[in-house]
């Protein structure tokens, strides 16, 4: 059931941004008097699932979900329709339209997706509003278990205040992409400011460890069960754990050290049980573990114990578009940063590249519209800006050979498009190709 529901996100959110893109250039080419002879959510080769001609064009569902396209009469792409090239041009095809024409088509799709992306994040703020809890509201720090993160000089107890000279006010789901992408991080420990170097190769060293969120909550020691054997019987679930031998203890990772010192031995317990405060003797095992689970408590929870204190700011739709677009601001601009690090081989960010699997895996097991219109989102970003690469084959490189025939005033000739859209093509799969390898490869090594 959880693959069915990740594969169903996934195709869901694919379709969408797909068919929107394509419809970027099928309306202009419409309104632009351009045939368009197909209209395809995934690739038919060799056939189709299904398809259905409506006046000029044909709409249909093919086989190989890589994407989509549409095919405008005269236009030299992906199809290579080598003998419609050779004929005369005529009036309804793409190469016979103004230049100004062609480049709006052309930049219909990457338009869309965009514009699709800042509605989703005003359409989120006005759902959803802000939940936050205020940086300066972990007192005690944050939680560090990613051992990259460890090796770059953070530690447990942190307080992370700027990324790159950004003040960092709260903390949310952007924090840990705020820490890849800068240089430097100051932090406060022990009540004295520090600057963390980032290492330039961070993203390739995250790859070498199990995968952990970079920067966490620290959580409370909440019993979630007892194990079937355990020795620890008077445990209850729902406990929390306030002292282990004697020594007070506040957040679950504090618990660690103390258990190690105390292998094999019984040692004394307390914990808040319906409200009180109950003596529990324990038997920490020869690994220092105590044979039972421990369960995380939601964040409205922590705020009940004390933990935390959790803000949620709400908006009116008006507000919600200065919010929604400064969101999809930052993330475009986020987005355009990691594309620098992966062009950037000192990184080693390009080791990370992922394909459809990849995608994949960053959908949840459960349904959660608000987690699908996020990662949507981003999505359609992602998609819009590699379609603005300049390579042939993609609507950057029409663009690219559209802008030098409006500002040269000479258009390339057919022949050297028709080159062109191949090397691009030999490249888009090759980077296919390495994308996806990196998938087979982190399935193989299981990192």
């Amino acid at each position: 059931m959880d693959i069915f529901i990740k594969l169903s996100q996934f195709l869901l959110s694919l379709s969408l941004l797909i068919i929107l893109h394509e419809l970027g250039h099928f309306i202009p080419a419409k309104l632009f008097k351009t045939r368009v002879e197909k209209f395809y959510l995934f690739f038919d080769v060799k056939y189709s699932l299904i398809k259905k001609k409506i006046g000029e064009t044909e709409y249909g569902i093919g086989w190989l979900p890589l994407g989509g396209y549409v095919k405008i009469s005269g236009m030299i792409d992906e199809s290579m329709d080598k003998e419609q090239m050779a004929l005369p041009p005529q009036p309804w095809e793409f190469r016979s339209k103004p230049a100004y024409q062609r480049l709006i088509i052309m930049l219909g799709g990457v338009t869309v997706n965009f514009i699709l992306a800042f509605i989703i994040y005003i359409g989120m703020a006005f759902a959803y509003g802000d939940t936050y809890i205020a940086n300066s509201d972990f007192q005690d720090g944050v939680l560090i278990e990613n051992q990259a993160m460890r090796n770059a000089g953070f530690k447990t107890g942190d307080k992370i205040i700027s990324a790159d000279g950004q003040k960092i006010a709260r903390f949310d789901n952007d924090i840990n992409m705020k820490i890849i992408m800068s240089k430097k991080v100051l932090i406060e420990r022990n009540g004295s400011e520090q600057e963390i170097q980032m290492p330039i190769d961070f993203i390739d060293q995250l790859s070498k460890f199990e995968k952990s969120t970079l920067v966490g909550i620290r959580m409370p020691f909440v019993i979630s069960g007892v194990a079937e054997g355990s020795l620890n019987t008077a445990l209850q679930p729902k406990d929390l754990v306030l002292a282990l031998n004697g020594q007070k203890i506040k957040y679950f990772d504090e618990a660690k050290t103390i258990l190690d010192n105390n292998k094999g031995k019984t040692i004394s317990t307390t914990v808040l049980r319906d409200q009180k405060e109950t003596q529990v003797p324990v038997t920490v095992d020869k690994e220092g573990k105590l044979g039972v689970g421990v369960g995380g408590l939601s964040i409205a929870n922590l705020e009940k114990l004390g933990y935390y204190k959790v803000s949620t700011q709400e908006f009116t739709f008006m507000e919600s578009i200065p919010v929604g677009i400064t969101k999809g601001k930052d993330q475009l601009v986020g987005y355009g940063k990691q594309l620098k690090m992966i062009f950037s081989p000192s990184t080693g960010a390009y080791k990370q590249v992922g394909g459809f699997k990849a995608i994949f895996d960053i959908f949840p097991s459960t349904w959660s519209w608000e987690t699908f219109w996020t990662i949507t989102a981003l999505l359609s970003i992602m998609l819009g800006v590699m379609n603005l690469l300049p390579i042939p084959a993609l609507d950057g490189g029409h663009v690219m050979f559209l802008l030098y025939e409006i500002i040269s005033g000479k258009k390339p000739s057919d022949k050297f498009l028709e080159n062109a859209q191949m090397v691009g093509f030999v490249l888009l799969i090759t980077l296919l190709l390495f994308a996806n390898g990196n998938d087979i490869y982190k399935a193989i090594v299981g990192k």
